[in-house]
């Protein structure tokens, strides 16, 4: 019995945390952690992890942006900066993209910035693809999460929060 328990417990103390749980209602998402190479995003309240979710980058993941049209997902700490309920993809959460930093590195290369970038649900239409749009790295720089997924991030996350984008 015991060895059946130590086999069982640790996969029920992932059960909060495995994407597959609703954060409970009433709760805020003060904070966002972005793994780009892991292709995971995680939500947390008070330094508390709610939920992770699996996602898809810009179709170039590796490095940071560095200007309009590169298809590559920012690096940094940033803001949410808006929401948007009628969006292209379902829903979206703006992040600050681009920052004084980034804004330089683009003038450096005599290249745009670019901007727009989002956390967001699938193109209009096409919620039926569900999560397998995480197989494939698909958007322009953006974080790509479900329907639904997006439908519980945006219910929960106020403006102002920070992002943190890593490698």
């Amino acid at each position: 019995m015991l060895k059946y328990l130590l086999l069982v417990l640790p996969v029920i103390a992932t059960i909060g945390c495995n994407g597959k749980n609703s954060i409970p209602q009433g709760t805020i998402i003060d904070s966002i952690v972005v793994l780009k190479s892991e292709r995971r995003m995680q939500v947390y309240n008070n330094g508390h992890l709610l939920k992770t979710y699996k996602i898809a980058l810009g179709e170039h993941p590796v490095g940071h942006k560095q200007y309009e049209g590169d298809r590559k997902t920012p690096e940094g700490l940033y803001f949410i900066n808006g929401k948007n309920p009628n969006s292209t993809c379902h829903k979206n959460l703006g992040i600050s993209y681009p920052n004084d930093t980034d804004r330089a590195t683009a003038r450096k290369i005599g290249k745009p910035p670019g901007g727009d970038i989002k956390i967001h649900g699938l193109p209009n239409g096409q919620g039926y693809i569900g999560r397998m749009h995480s197989m494939k790295d698909w958007t322009y720089g953006c974080i790509a999460v479900t329907d639904e997924e997006v439908d519980e991030i945006y219910s929960h996350t106020p403006i102002g929060i920070p992002i943190n984008i890593l490698p």
